[in-house]
């Protein structure tokens, strides 16, 4: 990863840069985590994994637990994975809350009673924003937008990679146009579709033919994803898709496909890739389900899962792969490769996972999709390739703090007083003209 503390930035010392590390101890970590998304409670197992696997010696995490309504709340009972199966009673335990911009590039939690601030309780400090949100508002970067505005480090990559990543048609059309081979693909808003449903089968058909592939445009996981053989198929999966998005992308499917996928960690300027891992359907079409990624029993042919302290849950761990997944070293090396070039072009930071199609028929191989915060945060694809989940998390840390050092390095504001009278009496001039 990159050792930013030996960058040392135009005009600052570099004893001011290396004060930062004997602070290490004193970080507030707020973990965000829920969301107003069908990806929740996968959210919630992600998160609550990394916060079992936090060096406490280094950091103190602070839940912020985003409810399905949209409400805010903290307070250490969020920290209990058990304790979210009667979301009802916690939320009476925990406190809700607001955040706002707090100093010296921090950001503070502040008490809400109604909806009003309570100013009179001690707001909670956060040095860095840990985001395991998946899906939706969270990882589409609208709360990496809120902790750019509040100036708060903050974990993941930013407001473009995340916005990009979260979209497949916009995520395949720049992949295309860099000449990063994807599949064939159809894609329509539910604007575009009502009323013209024959007309869009007959583009599908002629297009693409069967089998295709359908997939809600922004959303994780698998959900809304299906297999369609048949017109009738098709017009009920697109049906299906739309329930949880207003946009559907339609891929040609591979015919003899082998799912490959491998996380990088770094930032634009320098990053690595992890092993690769083969993940494994229970079904026969070979799609991974919502099921097969967080719902089957056990884990089948990875290393045994770090598991929640609390709760034993595994979330993304438990899933069925073959880890290192059974390639030759050439393909191995194309992969890890065309990883690293996807998250860079992404302008991504932090911890991803690029996941790839390989069909088998041709030996193609084609990107597939991004994961700007990949689920369980892809620890299990680092843990064999020598970074254990407490240096991860270490590491994705290290990467905000960075990322924040390097913004402010830069002009934030542009000393020019627009407002003054002269400038005023110009404009009102230039009015009248």
């Amino acid at each position: 990863m990159p050792n930013w503390r030996k960058q040392r930035a135009p005009g600052v010392a570099r004893e001011r840069i290396n004060e930062s590390d004997r602070d290490l101890a004193e970080l507030n970590i707020g973990f965000f985590f829920g969301g107003v998304s069908p990806e929740h409670e996968v959210s919630v197992i992600s998160s609550l994994q990394a916060v079992a696997a936090l060096d406490r010696s280094r950091y103190r995490p602070v839940p912020v637990y985003i409810a399905k309504d949209g409400q805010w709340y903290t307070g250490d009972a969020l920290l209990d994975v058990k304790a979210f199966a009667d979301i009802d009673s916690l939320l009476k335990k925990a406190q809700r809350c607001g955040v706002v911009p707090g100093p010296g590039g921090k950001l503070q939690i502040v008490p809400v009673s109604g909806r009003l601030f309570r100013f009179g309780q001690s707001p909670r400090l956060l040095d860095v924003v840990f985001l395991g949100l998946h899906g939706g508002a969270g990882e589409n970067g609208s709360i990496q937008g809120l902790c750019e505005t509040c100036n708060v480090a903050y974990t993941g990559s930013g407001v473009f990679g995340s916005a990009l990543g979260m979209d497949k048609v916009l995520s395949k059309m720049l992949c295309r146009d860099q000449n990063i081979p994807v599949v064939e693909w159809v894609a329509l808003r539910e604007t575009e579709w009502a009323d013209r449903e024959e007309e869009w089968l007959d583009r599908i058909e002629e297009d693409l033919w069967y089998p295709v592939i359908v997939k809600p445009a922004r959303l994780g996981s698998s959900i809304g994803i299906a297999k369609a053989a048949d017109r009738a198929k098709l017009d009920f999966a697109i049906e299906e898709a739309f329930r949880f998005d207003e946009k559907v992308v339609i891929e040609r499917a591979v015919r003899q496909l082998t799912e490959v996928n491998c996380s990088v960690l770094g930032d634009p300027d320098e990053a690595i890739a992890s092993v690769i891992e083969q993940p494994i359907s229970a079904s026969a079409d070979e799609v991974l389900s919502f099921t097969d990624k967080y719902v089957r029993e056990g884990g089948g042919k990875a290393a045994p899962a770090t598991k929640i302290a609390s709760g034993g849950a595994e979330g993304m761990a438990s899933l069925d792969r073959i880890i290192p997944a059974p390639l030759s070293d050439k393909r191995a090396k194309e992969i890890r490769d065309l990883a690293v070039r996807v998250f860079k072009l992404f302008e991504c930071a932090g911890v991803a996972r690029i996941d790839f199609m390989i069909d088998k028929a041709d030996d193609a191989v084609y990107f597939n999709e991004i994961n700007t915060i990949p689920g369980s945060f892809s620890f299990y694809l680092w843990e064999p390739s020598g970074v254990p989940f407490p240096e991860l998390l270490h590491r994705m840390i290290e990467i905000a703090r960075k990322r924040q050092f390097d913004k402010m390095r830069h002009v934030q504001t542009y000393e020019v007083n627009l407002l003054s009278e002269k400038c005023l009496s110009g404009l009102k001039g230039a009015k009248k003209a």
